[in-house]
C-alpha cells in the first residue's frame, strides 16, 4: 500500500433483495473509501454506493427505504458510524411478505 492509501478503508458490502436487484444482482462488493471521496462512514458508503451504482441510488440514499447494518448490527436511522478496515456493511431493504 502506497503513502496515498494510507488513510483509506477498504470494506466489504453485501446486497440483499431489491438492493442487489438494482446494482445488478450484484451479491458482494469491496468498497475502498478515504480522502478521494469524502471520508469512511456510513453516510460516505451511503454516496459512494449510489454514484457506482445509478439504479440503486433512491434506495441507498434514502434511510426509510434502505437499513444499513455494520458488522451485523444495525445501524440506527439517522446515525453516521466509522468505518474501518475489515467491517461489512449489509444493504437490507424492506422486506415484504405476504
Amino acid at each position: 500500500m502506497s503513502d496515498a492509501d494510507a488513510n483509506s478503508v477498504t470494506v466489504k458490502v453485501l446486497l440483499f433483495a431489491s438492493a442487489r436487484e438494482a446494482a445488478g444482482n450484484v451479491s458482494t462488493v469491496e468498497c475502498i473509501l478515504g480522502k478521494d471521496n469524502g471520508g469512511s462512514d456510513t453516510a460516505v458508503i451511503r454516496r459512494v454506493l449510489a454514484e457506482k451504482y445509478p439504479k440503486l441510488a433512491p434506495l441507498v440514499l434514502d434511510e426509510d427505504s434502505l437499513t444499513l447494518a455494520l458488522n451485523e448490527e444495525y445501524v440506527p436511522t439517522g446515525e453516521v458510524l466509522p468505518l474501518k478496515t475489515g467491517d461489512t456493511v449489509a444493504l437490507i431493504p424492506p422486506i415484504s411478505g405476504g
